[in-house]
């Protein structure tokens, strides 16, 4: 039987329809996340789009983002997209297709993902981070994804390092995401551009983003070198603290951030050596990229549905 994997993003809402083996789909659809029709009636339209000719479709598994309960399948608050919020996902979409469905967060799935099927395939204890727009996390203990007492798990993006630092998304000051997110490296250029710092970001037309701040450090501008350096010096000491706690033989990076490769990597892994509190932690560990790129979050689905 088939299983049907859905990605619920910012922007677009994707599902996928694959065979009982493999990662090969038999068929991708997209469409918008917001539109005139409500949510639910969007994520139905969708799922019937894709429906398999014979009917047999052993789950559904749905990844979003935000705070989200699995075992209720129930959405707490999804950024982004405010009328995904509160919904009764599970429920309504079984209720609906009559089949077993399953939810969870994106970045938990994004792990699940890359440990059966990417990077972290043999691994036992693994963590997965997402840097992206914003920061997220999934982390695998001993062949299972570690989703807490109400699903809330492994929020890595809001560790504290920097207290009193700028302002997370969230609300509150000094988050990994404020720091290393995207975002976190666009809000960094941008207020050292107020001061009057010298780049050649300043003659954009456009605001800087994550993308941009790297193509100038391709181009050895000095703030664009910079801002990744801060960027993956907290991020190491994170990395760091997930040793700690957690003793992973591999960590994974996944996200549009990474592509600036070493401008992001390279501080990365100086810091994440200097902030361990023993050697120990990093033998036989691997400091990796993520393998399944932007399928990650329709393959992360796809693995919980087959859990």
């Amino acid at each position: 039987m088939d299983d049907i994997a859905v990605d619920i993003g910012g922007t677009q809402l994707r599902a996928a329809l694959y065979p009982s083996e493999g990662i090969e789909a038999r068929a991708i659809k997209t469409i918008p996340t917001q539109g005139e029709q409500p949510a639910l009636e969007r994520l139905f339209m969708l799922l019937a789009s894709i429906w398999p000719k014979d009917d047999q479709v052993h789950c559904i598994a749905l990844g979003a983002p935000g705070a989200l309960n699995p075992v209720t399948g129930i959405t707490y608050t999804i950024p982004n997209i405010p009328n995904w919020n509160g919904l009764h996902l599970v429920e309504k979409v079984q209720d609906k297709f009559n089949v077993e469905v399953r939810l969870g967060n994106d970045a938990n799935l994004a792990a699940l993902g890359e440990w059966k099927y990417g990077a972290g395939v043999g691994h036992h204890d693994l963590v997965y981070l997402t840097v992206s727009t914003g920061l997220g996390g999934g982390i695998i203990i001993q062949d299972r994804l570690l989703v807490g007492s109400n699903g809330l798990a492994a929020e890595v993006g809001h560790i504290t390092v920097l207290p009193n630092g700028p302002l997370c998304g969230c609300g509150h000051p000094g988050h990994l995401e404020a720091m290393s997110s995207g975002t976190g490296i666009a809000n960094y250029v941008k207020r050292q551009l107020a001061s009057g710092r010298p780049s050649i970001l300043a003659d954009l037309d456009e605001i800087p983003t994550a993308r941009s701040i790297a193509q100038a450090a391709k181009q050895g501008d000095e703030l664009a070198i910079e801002a990744f350096q801060i960027a993956g010096d907290y991020l190491g000491r994170a990395i760091a603290d997930l040793l700690h706690l957690y003793n992973p033989t591999i960590v994974i990076l996944g996200g549009g951030v990474t592509k600036a490769g070493e401008f992001l990597m390279a501080p990365v892994r100086r810091s994440l050596t200097a902030s361990v509190i023993s050697p120990m932690y990093l033998e036989n560990f691997t400091l990796t990229t993520a393998s399944l790129g932007d399928q990650v979050g329709l393959v992360g689905a796809l693995a919980l549905a087959r859990s």
